[in-house]
């Protein structure tokens, strides 16, 4: 089986699934030069718990060798990922807790979810992670795995949108890819036809913690806004004054990596 046979399953950069929120293809980005980002190779996605036999089939045919799955330890063993028969991937996670307090699992206090509260929670995950020990460990092997393992990638989280957002943020910027353009993939998440899923997955759980969600508030919760991003990365330029220099000083990702990455992943 080769990708060509699910060219029909796809709406731009999103493979069309039944049980996978958030799939899709995150290259194909210009670089300086005439170069792009390799498509076939980089992926993300949510969590594979209600992964459908064609969805599995479909993941076996991108080739996948590598997975680095953002999730921490309880959220791995409350959903675990449904494999293909053949499914041979290295599988990197961390061994504990990636996010105290990840939107679908509702928490934080009994409160009504107006659109604030929910964009403040939001935001509040995205001044966290850049000094987060364990999303610092998980995305330097991240850039490890990508620097070193053959064949393609698959990134992701539970719904494949904030840590999995800001880990493929992190690798087209090291790939040289231009900052709108980034912003833009970003955003994509926004635009996903399997937002059914997502909601399928998280929202009964947001409900019985916060009752009824305003749509704006379930949109704060459940997509993506410009300031989750802009919020990192001014957290990341506060602390170590650029984006280039955490990737270098915290992530290891040197300009000698940078050079192998684009080597790599750049066509």
């Amino acid at each position: 089986m080769t990708n060509d046979s699910f060219a029909t399953a796809r709406i731009g950069p999103f493979f069309v699934t039944q049980g996978i929120h958030n799939l899709r293809d995150y290259g194909g980005y210009p670089v300086p030069g005439e170069g792009r980002v390799r498509s076939g190779v980089l992926f993300r996605s949510g969590q594979h718990m209600e992964a459908s036999d064609e969805d599995l089939a479909l993941i076996d045919a991108l080739d996948i060798r590598t997975v680095i799955d953002l999730r921490g330890t309880s959220e791995r063993s409350g959903f675990p990922c449904r494999r293909h028969p053949r499914f041979g991937a290295q599988v990197i996670a961390y061994d504990g807790e990636t996010s105290n307090s990840p939107p679908h699992e509702g928490g934080g206090g009994q409160v009504v979810m107006t659109p604030e509260k929910a964009r403040e929670r939001m935001l509040a995950v995205y001044r966290r992670m850049p000094v987060n020990p364990a999303m610092i460990w998980i995305f330097r092997e991240y850039f490890r795995a990508l620097d070193e393992n053959e064949g393609g990638s698959l990134v992701h989280c539970f719904a494949g949108k904030d840590r999995t957002g800001i880990a493929a943020s992190l690798l087209l910027h090291a790939l040289g890819v231009h900052h709108d353009d980034i912003v833009d993939e970003f955003l994509l998440t926004n635009d996903a036809p399997t937002r059914a899923i997502l909601e399928r997955q998280s929202l009964p759980r947001m409900e019985a913690h916060y009752g009824t969600i305003d749509p704006e508030a379930l949109h704060n919760l459940m997509g993506v806004l410009p300031e989750y991003i802009d919020t990192y990365i001014a957290e990341v330029t506060r602390d170590h004054g650029s984006l280039d220099a955490y990737l270098a000083t915290i992530l290891g990702v040197d300009e000698d990596r940078k050079q192998r990455l684009r080597a790599r992943l750049v066509a």
